[in-house]
């Protein structure tokens, strides 16, 4: 049997993870919206054998645009163009159920695999928030039940259409003018609930079969969806025990759909400071917290528990009857809750935890503490990789590949080099089968 092997993502997180990363000595404040930031970012990444790049979605604004960059190009449009200037390097896009069509979305993912030689992957997301919901004509966001409802539904219709095309039926033959075989392209014939999909689908089927499935509910619903549909997940656990606690429960899940307890990949959100020694990666956490005002943190703490603002008094504990939210957000709120209780921290506490954030998980220190951190957690089946999040781009993720990926490859626990070319080779998945080529066996 071969040896279990990390896997490493970065998310370019326009200027970074840290919401003052725009503000650093060297940071662009235009990078949110430069095609060259994120083509750059990729090729460090690629230099440094990452399994994949991944790109947030976000079709509204809704942060404080006054103080910090947005999240605002459409992710697969920009994935195509990193595509275009890398080799080896996953592509995984955000592209919300929600508020698209399953054949559009088919299209779109299956160009892009084709496009990129088969390193395509897509983030499947539900919409929760009421910015998203006014700007495609709806007064209040779509209730959670019936979001993840339409998301499951929404996925098998997209793979059924992935799957019209068998590998064969292409066949172009010149000699006898035989351009398809129309008895392997399938019409999906999908009447459901909320799709009405004839089909087929009119591209050849994707290089990998699927383009990798990735999903990041955090919710019993969405993890629910992870288990029936994703090959990887993004995980916001803020501790050991709740990623490993996470991370059973999603593999006891996907046993109930009939799936093997291996066959979703954990990867946890990393965010990371890096510094020589622990005393400077603690004065870059300083430097870049006193760039944050603390208004802009509080109101983020806020959003993210969905209470009212003038309820969190600073120098005090969050308060005790916060409950969870009826209609979504359920991954960084757990996220965040648990950090405030595990370690008793008061509302200021909590905010300079978070480091600016909504909730992942953030180490701060030395590279060797960093290596240790992430062995720790994978030895251990908490996280088969991360998803990792520097406070600054590109300059953090220039830091970690010189200096923690180094001491995990000599640890045997990272790649060399890659021996693959597409993104499910990176991250050892099979090739879907497709389910007509099996009838006509």
């Amino acid at each position: 049997m071969s040896r279990r092997q990390l896997h490493l993502n970065v998310n370019i997180l326009h200027s970074g993870f840290s919401p003052a990363a725009w503000r650093m000595e060297g940071s662009d404040p235009r990078a949110s919206f430069d095609i060259n930031h994120y083509i750059k970012v990729a090729k460090i990444a690629e230099q440094g054998t990452f399994d994949a790049v991944f790109l947030a979605d976000q079709a509204a604004i809704s942060d404080r645009i006054d103080f910090r960059p947005l999240t605002s190009l459409e992710p697969t449009i920009v994935l195509a163009l990193i595509a275009a200037n890398t080799d080896r390097i996953g592509l995984i896009g955000t592209v919300s159920t929600t508020y698209n069509e399953p054949y559009n979305i088919a299209r779109r993912f299956a160009t892009l695999d084709h496009a990129s030689g088969g390193r395509a992957g897509w983030n499947i997301v539900t919409s929760a928030d009421l910015a998203q919901s006014r700007n495609f004509g709806l007064e209040k966001p779509v209730a959670h039940q019936s979001r993840y409802e339409r998301a499951g539904e929404f996925t098998a219709v997209v793979k059924a259409l992935w799957d019209s095309f068998e590998d064969e039926a292409f066949v172009g033959d010149v000699v006898t003018g035989r351009f398809v075989d129309t008895d392997r392209v399938h019409p999906i014939a999908h009447t459901g609930r909320h799709f009405s999909v004839h089909g087929p689908h009119n591209i050849p089927r994707p290089p990998q079969g699927h383009p990798v499935l990735v999903q990041a509910g955090g919710s019993d619903d969405g993890r629910d969806l992870a288990a029936a549909h994703a090959e990887a997940v993004f995980s916001a656990s803020q501790s050991f025990d709740e990623a490993l606690s996470y991370a059973r429960d999603l593999r006891r899940r996907a046993v109930r759909y009939g799936r093997t307890d291996d066959a979703i990949l954990v990867l946890a959100g990393l965010a990371t400071i890096i510094g020589s020694t622990e005393a400077e990666a603690r004065r870059r956490q300083e430097e870049l917290q006193d760039l944050i005002p603390l208004e802009y943190s509080l109101a983020r703490l806020a959003g993210v528990l969905q209470v009212d603002q003038k309820r969190l008094d600073l120098e005090k504990p969050l308060p005790d009857d916060i409950a969870l939210p009826a209609d979504g957000g359920h991954t960084f709120f757990r996220a965040t809750l648990s950090l405030a209780q595990r370690k008793g921290l008061t509302v200021r506490g909590l905010i300079r935890a978070l480091n600016g954030g909504t909730g992942h998980r953030t180490i701060v220190g030395t590279p060797a503490a960093i290596a240790d951190d992430i062995e720790t957690w994978f030895s251990a089946g908490a996280a088969d990789g991360f998803n990792l999040m520097p406070d600054v781009l590109p300059h953090g993720l220039e830091v970690f590949i010189d200096e923690v990926v180094p001491i995990l490859r000599r640890r045997g626990l990272f790649r060399r080099e890659y021996t693959g070319r597409t993104l499910r080779e990176h991250l050892g998945l099979s090739r879907p089968h497709n389910p007509y080529a099996s009838a006509a066996e």
